[in-house]
């Protein structure tokens, strides 16, 4: 298993590398100045744009500007934000708190439910229920992100008065660490289902797919022919095989998860690190921009990692492959 691990981290300093170079290079080939909206709309002197451009190094060639920002990068220094005039790093830490916690809890509910509901559907198929929950899986997977969260906010929120339209605390429970936990469950609770539905209904009908196609295995057949119930059969033989493509998808799904909680973020003004992205990008923010990437990218890493990892506690071939 060291060895499993081992190769997986040796391979993570290239990947970054990569994606620090890739990231940078698109960011500078966007349109727009940031210049421009430092120094505002209004028309300003040549001395005081020439000024800014270089103070912020923005004066400098392109290799130059990647160069000092890698080794910034390396001593642990993300820069300093134009718009902002914070360090990056303060700002991402800030924010990046109430990200994880929307993306977790959108993996855990699509991950639990959809599983579960994937395996009722694999082991009755054809049945009325599989129909249903099929299609339902269907609209939930062809609904797009923001428009879900309009629609939950309207219905639940504004007509029903069940939950806040916005932001992360209120002071509905009161004061106190178990009112502040209730009132922030409160404020998460449309975000996460709005980033949860599209990964959920994706999880159902993989699992469900799988779990069909590994039930017509021989070695089922024989478990069956034996006398086994079919709980067993299910829950002891066929979900370990029946899992994998499923675990795959969801390590998948965790870069999906960070580009679905821009949008997420910016409809329920939920104060995390995609709200900050979405910021940056509108403003020329290039460090911040450049600091969001990079935290997105090492969430992706981790998620795939964490990913190769279950592969291995599923299937112990993996395990003696790796030795």
């Amino acid at each position: 298993m060291l060895p499993f691990i081992g190769r997986r981290l040796v391979s993570l300093g290239p990947l970054l590398l990569g994606m620090l170079v890739l990231g940078f290079a698109i960011i500078q080939l966007a349109p727009g100045d940031p210049v421009q909206v430092l120094v505002g709309d209004y028309p300003a002197p040549p001395e005081y744009v020439k000024q800014v451009r270089e103070r912020f190094g923005l004066d400098q060639p392109r290799w130059v500007q990647f160069a000092r920002y890698a080794g910034q990068v390396l001593r642990g220094n993300l820069g300093y934000s134009f718009f902002y005039n914070e360090p990056v790093l303060d700002l991402l830490t800030g924010r990046l708190g109430a990200t994880l916690l929307l993306m977790t809890t959108a993996l855990l509910i699509s991950t639990v439910a959809g599983i579960g509901l994937g395996i009722a559907c694999g082991r009755r198929p054809g049945s009325t229920a599989d129909h249903a929950l099929m299609v339902v899986g269907l609209v939930g997977y062809s609904l797009p992100v923001f428009w879900l969260g309009q629609l939950l906010l309207m219905g639940l929120a504004l007509k029903l008065d069940l939950f806040p339209t916005q932001g992360m605390r209120g002071v509905l429970f009161g004061v106190g660490p178990a009112a502040r936990a209730l009132d922030v469950l409160h404020h998460l609770a449309l975000p996460a289902l709005t980033l949860a539905t599209r990964y959920l209904a994706l999880n159902v009908r993989l699992m469900r797919a799988s779990l069909v196609e590994v039930g017509a295995q021989d070695y089922l057949r024989t478990a069956r022919a034996k006398g086994l119930s079919e709980r067993v059969v299910i829950y002891k033989h066929a979900l370990r095989n029946a899992l994998v493509p499923v675990v795959t998808m969801i390590g998948l799904n965790v870069g999906h998860l960070v580009a679905g909680a821009v949008l997420t973020e910016t409809v329920f003004a939920w104060p995390g690190l995609g709200r900050l992205i979405f910021d940056s990008i509108l403003h020329r923010d290039y460090p911040v921009m450049l600091g969001g990437l990079l935290v997105v990218s090492v969430c992706v890493v981790v998620g795939n990692l964490l990913a190769d990892l279950a592969y291995a506690v599923i299937d112990p071939r993996i395990r003696l492959e790796a030795r």
